[in-house]
């Protein structure tokens, strides 16, 4: 059996979702190192876009459909090695619930002036300009 390279595992789509002035998180069931408060996420399948991946985990995990807007960035996470792509989207309909128990504990609608209580370590540098003019005025 071999073991497969971080360029050969399937890499993972975060949506990233502003409504009303709040930023959608979730807290996984089983925290990656640090990571316990995150954006909806998943492993990206076979032939789809990480766009197509942000939306379809949305639905998975929390219920809530949602529009891809544009992908805001991609890295090789500092903390777990993995690819991770960062797409900016809309709420289209549905109401953000947690549909997989087994992988999400609970959810948070997280303001701006928040975000550091779930996520201390700081978000990537494209994420949070993409909040810091999504989220205006929030900052107090």
């Amino acid at each position: 059996m071999t073991q497969q390279t971080d360029q050969e595992r399937p890499g993972i789509a975060a949506a990233v979702i502003v409504q009303d002035g709040c930023v959608l998180m979730v807290h996984r069931r089983v925290a990656e190192g640090e990571l316990s408060w995150q954006f909806p996420a998943g492993k990206i399948k076979q032939g789809e876009s990480p766009e197509q991946a942000a939306v379809r985990e949305t639905e998975e995990e929390i219920g809530l459909t949602v529009g891809a807007l544009k992908l805001l960035a991609g890295r090789v996470h500092p903390m777990t090695g993995r690819r991770m792509f960062y797409v900016a989207c809309e709420a289209v309909s549905g109401t953000a619930t947690v549909a997989a128990p087994d992988e999400v504990a609970e959810l948070a609608w997280v303001r701006r002036r928040e975000i550091t209580e779930y996520v201390p370590y700081g978000l990537f540098e494209p994420v949070q300009k993409y909040l810091d003019v999504a989220l205006p005025g929030t900052a107090d």
